[in-house]
């Protein structure tokens, strides 16, 4: 039985030979065009099949999301490093010789000796001025005597009243004037201390505590005027030393987070701006920038130096949350642009447009959007149509 086909079918001219060598060619030939035409026959009926019959349906379901009004900020991620900040050198200013000197890594408090001299102790007190001068003379006044006074009245000395600004008062003649003498008026202004007889009182009961000579004055280097405790970093000389020189190294007793930025990612960073620091085991912690510094340092990598950079110090809110971290490598996010109250879609909601922009598929259509910020995986959007809450395409 031959099979059917609807293709034209090929003559074949035979050559001329001998009767029993024709009949062999004529059924090798067509043995040949039954094979030709069946295989034929199953190429047709294979293309008819996958024309009619569809590979599997696919889900017609789509992944959707709604247009949120949300803030949207960008972030600059930045190495920081945890530790006690960046150390600064610590001078005295007695003419003496150094006796003592505390331990490396020690913590020093207010009113805790940061080194002796000629055997003698010298104290810390929190101030944001040194002692430039001798505090002695009745009714001196000014804002280092204020330092005084606010540090005793700390310690539990009873200082007595001091006047109050605008106060009109009369420093007496040095001792050894002669007779008639007139003393030197003085006025008291905002933030002046007084060197009243109570207050000559409480440095005398000081002194006597501490182990100085008791006179009811501090002379320049008796105390080190500092931000708040201390912690030692190095110390730099040895017992023996003059005390007058740089005598060691010294850092807050906080932890920070130390950042080297380069000059272009610092211009964007200030005092108080609010941050977020990444620690090794993925906790985040809020922080905040508290310092800024101002001189260029470039690190050194390998054998040569890298850019120019400025140190910013990080505080985290909580600071027990890195207590038990003695050094460590963190990232801080900076935060960057912000855009406040903004609808958003995800990015993956945006379709790109042959005629250029971008557009969201919405159940009514194609809807035009103008773009804004990205940020986080999601795009600030504005157009006609756009809504908070409605519903928009997004690519799988």
């Amino acid at each position: 039985m031959h099979p059917t086909t609807d293709a034209p079918t090929e003559v074949l001219v035979l050559p001329a030979g001998p009767p029993r060598r024709r009949r062999t060619l004529r059924w090798l030939v067509a043995g040949l065009v039954v094979v030709a035409l069946a295989a034929g026959g199953a190429v047709a009926v294979t293309r008819h099949r996958a024309a009619a019959q569809p590979g599997p349906a696919e889900s017609s379901a789509v992944a959707t999301a709604k247009i949120e009004r949300r803030d949207l900020s960008t972030t600059k991620s930045l190495p920081g490093t945890i530790g006690y900040g960046t150390a600064r050198p610590l001078a005295g200013h007695k003419e003496a010789t150094v006796t003592w000197l505390p331990a490396v890594g020690a913590t020093i408090k207010r009113g805790k000796q940061l080194y002796r001299a000629d055997d003698r102790p010298v104290q810390l007190f929190y101030g944001g001025m040194p002692m430039y001068r001798a505090i002695a003379g009745l009714n001196t006044a000014g804002r280092d005597v204020k330092i005084v006074a606010d540090n005793l009245r700390a310690l539990g000395y009873s200082i007595g009243r001091q006047p109050g600004a605008g106060a009109r008062l009369t420093q007496p003649p040095p001792a050894g004037s002669p007779p008639g003498t007139a003393g030197t008026p003085v006025r008291v202004r905002d933030g002046d201390g007084v060197l009243t007889a109570g207050l000559i009182t409480a440095i005398k009961h000081w002194q006597d505590d501490a182990g100085m000579a008791v006179t009811g004055a501090i002379a320049v280097g008796d105390v080190e005027v500092l931000s708040g405790a201390i912690r030692v970093d190095a110390v730099t000389v040895q017992p023996g030393s003059p005390a007058n020189a740089p005598l060691m190294s010294v850092t807050p007793t906080r932890k920070v987070i130390t950042v080297a930025a380069e000059l272009g990612d610092a211009s964007a960073i200030h005092q108080g701006d609010r941050v977020t620091v990444e620690l090794p085991d993925d906790r985040t912690l809020k922080a905040r920038v508290t310092g800024v510094g101002r001189n260029l340092a470039a690190e050194e990598n390998g054998g040569g130096t890298g850019p120019q950079k400025l140190t910013v110090t990080v505080t985290v809110d909580d600071p027990k949350t890195i207590d038990r971290l003695d050094s460590g490598d963190v990232q801080v996010d900076f935060a960057g642009r912000t855009a406040d109250g903004v609808l958003a879609v995800p990015i993956e909601a945006l379709i790109a447009l042959t005629e250029g922009g971008y557009a969201v598929q919405a159940p009514a259509g194609l809807l035009a959007v103008k773009t804004g910020m990205f940020a986080d995986g999601w795009v600030e959007v504005s157009g006609a149509g756009l809504t908070e809450g409605l519903d928009v395409v997004v690519s799988s």
